[in-house]
């Protein structure tokens, strides 16, 4: 399955690595928001100021993992797609798992096959997902299949059965009598 709609490699980097930060700004901003405001004091003003102190804190931390974590599976994707020479599921699938694996290698190599391993399935649950959709959709549509002579016919047999003026059924004999 080719990705026709993605940048070249060497600008995918920047556009993924971009896109994961907006979206672990937005997501967490949205997220510590709930939890600062959930976590204030009682008091609507008190309430506000819990939850915008915690997006302010919180969420460019957030962005900012995010950003890492797609900037590192941009670059695995990328090498992997000059080393293979093609793009499809299994560089995103192995992505995944060695970017995993190197974003917790600070934590030893207990955590770095761990990492790897939820890495890897999380991917292959997305790409199985995509390619599901994609043949769901392809399935949609499909052409009919062509009529048979039956079908084509009103499903009176043979052509004969027909007077040639849109009425299935009645004979030439009977059309001019």
């Amino acid at each position: 399955m080719e990705e026709y709609s993605r940048e070249p490699c060497p600008h995918r980097i920047v556009d993924d690595c971009g896109g994961a930060f907006a979206m672990g700004c937005i997501g967490g901003g949205v997220f510590q928001g709930l939890k600062g405001f959930r976590n204030a004091p009682q008091g609507i003003g008190r309430r506000v100021a819990g939850s915008v102190a915690a997006i302010k804190t919180k969420s460019p931390v957030i962005a900012g993992s995010f950003a890492a974590w797609g900037a590192v599976f941009s670059i695995v994707d990328c090498s992997l797609v000059h080393l293979r020479q093609k793009e499809d599921p299994w560089n995103s699938i192995v992505s995944g798992a060695v970017t995993g694996g190197v974003l917790a290698s600070r934590n030893g190599l207990a955590a770095m096959a761990g990492s790897a391993i939820i890495g890897g399935v999380l991917l292959s649950m997305i790409e199985g997902v995509g390619i599901l959709f994609t043949r769901f959709a392809a399935d949609q549509f499909r052409n009919p299949a062509p009529p048979t002579m039956s079908e084509a016919n009103g499903g009176f047999g043979d052509f004969d059965s027909s007077s040639g003026f849109g009425f299935p059924g009645v004979h030439q004999a009977t059309a001019t009598s």
